[in-house]
């Protein structure tokens, strides 16, 4: 049995894996590493969390129409192949807008999540010193987070 393989069946007492993802990323080995944790893709939930678009322009100066209605069909589209693929039931595929991390440890605590994985890039530098969205769940959550490291 592989060093993995002992890791995973030590790890079977998760019931609610929330497994939050970037849609316009490689999300599939975190979904993967999920499910596989979880045991049973009944108990996985699927998040993507979309920035609002007053984040990325907080002033509204550029704002010719709102765009996160686009924004959401094209996640809920991503997440349902993904559902699809995995056997994950719609109704645990979510998506909402905020800041990833806060809305990640809320919606963590919302579904009685025992266990939260995620995807990082590893950032390193400037990137580093200001946190990431991984580092900030991790530091905001009574739960376990396994960050799963993604190849750029």
């Amino acid at each position: 049995m592989s060093q993995l393989s002992r890791v995973i069946n030590s790890m079977r007492h998760y019931q609610t894996v929330l497994i939050a993802i970037d849609v316009y990323a490689n999300f599939t080995p975190v979904i993967d590493r999920g499910v596989q944790i979880a045991g049973s893709p009944q108990a996985c939930h699927v998040l993507y969390v979309a920035c609002p678009q007053s984040s990325c322009e907080p002033y509204g100066l550029f704002l010719e129409r709102d765009y996160s209605e686009e924004v959401r069909r094209q996640a809920s589209q991503a997440l349902s192949l993904a559902g699809e693929k995995y056997a994950i039931p719609d109704t645990q595929l979510h998506v909402t807008f905020g800041s990833p991390a806060s809305e990640i440890q809320y919606q963590a605590e919302k579904l009685g999540a025992d266990l939260i994985v995620m995807g990082t890039r590893g950032q390193s530098g400037m990137q580093l010193l200001l946190g990431s969205t991984a580092n900030a769940v991790l530091h905001g959550v009574k739960t376990d987070v396994l960050a799963v490291k993604l190849t750029m």
